[in-house]
């Protein structure tokens, strides 16, 4: 199945309050429109968040918009984008929906004080969350839904808020009693509400797809705002993956790549979804810098999504035409750009564990204690920076077209994945372990994994102070670095080589024994090895991933960098840009040829809220070296057709891109 590369979200949660709702609607100049701003697909609304209906319901008469003045709307909306050849899939809510948690509070997931969960009766929204478990609900909404399919043609279903949250009401407590799990232990309430969505998920899509109205072009998708590690075990019930990632609405600009790069791997086409709003959601006459999305939506070409960019409709049902000539600005560029990214896969040599899989928050919102920084932004953020090609991954991934993997942090190490990593290595790959991950599931050991040193316990001093040997000090002084975060103390045995080693404080800062602002300097004492390695195994002590996104320090990249360097000499693409500069390296095996994506925007902390890229800042002359497992014959710049001289000794090539303007691709024939 092939998606839509130029794709319009368009919501339309309009309050009853507000009246006139799509009375200046007008077919012709809608479509025309999106045309224009060459959109090729929309989502369009049957049921919002407030929890009415914009098409002419039988079946639910009462959710018709009580100020709807074009009784035919939705119809006619898909009439006129069919008459332009826009696919035009339709959108219901699932889990928030105002006027059925007004009328049915039965149906409402309870949380741990008895209250039902999001806003309370005296706030704003329609955040309290629908129970998809409950059996007048299903009936409410397959009804719902068969109606939609009977009345109109339906190129899509999106159902939105599908989310796994737990519910202390009667029927969920009985309900883990009889499947024998405990209701006091939060994995078990983790697991079970994880159940109950995959369950509605699987149920919905095996009705749709048993009614006589619904086709094999109509695709199926349920948002929960993130795609991870538990869409494993649903993936069925989709057609393809969308990744809402709005870095104004508190996605930030890490999420997206963090969950691309594993959500490409489930086997199901991707579409990465942005918002043309300065901010998020509902920000209506807010516009997003043309920059800010031009590097979003490129992005997700890069990391092979197909693109998404997400508008609200205004009351009246007339598009706001200043939205749609940043859309179409941007939609015009892809339009040019789509020869060369599709059916198009990555081409990585490092895998990445994703902690998520192992945690039980998804996505933005998950355990880790954020405040100290996240382990799977700094990964990613660290190796684009480093230039390195790389996958995010699960345990259940087949880890042998890699030659590095790399377990950042906070894996815990089962028999079985030690096993199969133990394996890894033993057939030529390499590990990059740091902080707990290596460690048993209980954290009081190493797992069998090769790594010659015995964990001791929590470093009884933080800050410490990182001096790394000669192997690991590449472009670094031969002097001491702080690292700010707690490491694990390990004890190095026979065949272990001690790469760093830590010197402790003269005390730790407390009521007691303080120096200066922050803490007391080195004493000069080593007290434990802080990098260690055992042939193809490196490990870290310290959270260098955590401790990278929380500050960034350079010498803790560089640190990883020369660890890398020395379990993988060769990469698949290196460069000397500056390290804003994120190149992504993709095939198209149908058309013999490699694409080399070169994104250079920066973003920045202009506002307290959120980071914005407003200028572009083209590079000039920058050199890139790549190794690919196969000859090159020809290079060009694309979609320019600028050929481009290279330089070839084996696989390894070399060529001088002239200019960087934002993004640019290079195409590398190999036929």
């Amino acid at each position: 199945m092939k998606l839509s590369y130029r794709h319009i979200h368009l919501d339309f949660h309009t309050s009853p309050d507000i009246e006139g709702i799509g009375a200046d609607f007008d077919p012709a100049d809608f479509a025309r429109t999106l045309k224009q701003a060459h959109v090729s697909s929309i989502n369009l609304f049957a049921r919002c968040h407030h929890g009415y209906v914009y098409y002419p319901s039988k079946v639910n008469p009462e959710r018709i918009h009580p100020h709807l003045e074009r009784p035919n709307l939705l119809p006619e909306q898909i009439e006129a984008c069919h008459k332009q050849g826009i696919r035009a899939p339709i959108y219901i809510t699932v889990q928030w929906d105002q006027f059925t948690s007004d009328e049915h509070r039965d149906w409402l997931l309870i949380d741990e004080n008895a209250k039902p969960y999001g806003n309370g009766p005296m706030e704003a929204g329609f955040y309290r969350r629908l129970d998809v478990s409950h059996p007048s609900y299903i009936e409410f909404l397959e009804n719902h839904v068969r109606e939609v399919l009977a009345t109109m043609p339906v190129d899509g279903l999106w159902f939105d808020i599908v989310v796994p949250y737990f519910s202390y009401a009667k029927h969920w407590l009985d309900a883990m009693d009889r499947e024998g799990l405990d209701v006091e232990r939060a994995e078990d309430r983790t697991r079970y509400s994880r159940e109950v969505i995959r369950r509605f998920k699987s149920r919905m899509t095996e009705f749709v797809r048993s009614l006589p109205e619904y086709n094999e072009d109509c695709t199926i998708f349920y948002n929960a705002g993130h795609v991870g590690p538990r869409h494993r075990d649903c993936k069925e019930a989709y057609t393809h993956f969308e990744l809402e990632s709005l870095p104004g609405g508190g996605w930030g600009y890490m999420h997206f790549p963090v969950a691309q790069r594993y959500a490409r791997g489930l086997g199901l086409p991707t579409l990465g979804m942005t918002g043309k709003f300065h901010s998020s959601w509902g920000d209506f006459h807010g516009y997003k810098n043309e920059a800010s999305l031009e590097f979003e939506v490129f992005n997700m070409l890069a990391l092979g999504a197909t693109t998404c960019i997400g508008d609200q409709l205004p009351p009246r049902g007339v598009l706001d035409p200043t939205t749609y000539e940043l859309i179409g600005g941007v939609f015009e560029q892809i339009e040019e750009k789509e020869p060369w990214c599709h059916d198009a896969s990555p081409v990585t040599d490092i895998a990445v564990m994703i902690p998520e899989e192992f945690q039980r928050g998804e996505g933005v919102f998950h355990d880790q204690e954020e405040s100290q920084g996240r382990t799977d932004f700094g990964v990613v953020r660290m190796l684009q920076e480093l230039g390195h090609q790389f996958d995010m991954v699960s345990s259940d991934r087949d880890f042998s077209p890699y030659k590095l993997v790399v377990l950042p942090d906070e894996i815990p190490v089962s028999p079985e994945l030690a096993k199969k990593l133990k394996a890894y290595v033993a057939q030529g790959g390499s590990l990059l372990l740091s902080h707990r991950s290596g460690l048993t599931p209980e954290g009081d050991a190493f797992a069998d994994l090769g790594l010659n040193a015995t964990l001791v316990g929590e470093a009884p001093f933080c800050p410490d102070f990182l001096r790394p040997e000669a192997p690991l000090r590449e472009g670094l002084a031969d002097t001491r670095y702080v690292m700010i975060q707690t490491a694990m103390e390990v004890k190095p045995e026979a065949g272990a080589e001690v790469l760093a080693r830590t010197e402790r404080p003269y005390f730790n800062r407390t009521r007691e024994h303080f120096c200066s602002h922050q803490y007391a300097p080195t004493s000069g004492e080593f007290v434990y090895p802080s990098v260690i390695r055992s042939g193809s195994v490196i490990y870290f002590a310290h959270p260098v991933f955590r401790m990278y996104d929380y500050e960034a320090c350079r010498w803790v990249k560089r640190l990883v960098r020369n660890a890398i360097d020395l379990l993988m000499p060769t990469r698949l693409v290196r460069h000397d840009g500056p390290s804003s500069l994120i190149a992504t390296l993709n095939e198209q095996s149908d058309q013999q040829r490699l694409v080399l994506h070169l994104q250079h925007y920066i973003p920045e902390r202009r506002g307290e809220r959120f980071d914005v890229v407003e200028d572009k800042i083209p590079l000039y002359n920058r050199t890139f070296t790549l190794t690919p497992d196969r000859a090159v014959k020809s290079a060009r710049l694309v979609p320019q057709d600028q050929p481009l001289e290279i330089t070839q000794v084996d696989t390894t090539i070399a060529m001088t891109v002239p200019v960087i303007d934002g993004h640019q691709m290079v195409e590398l024939n190999y036929a």
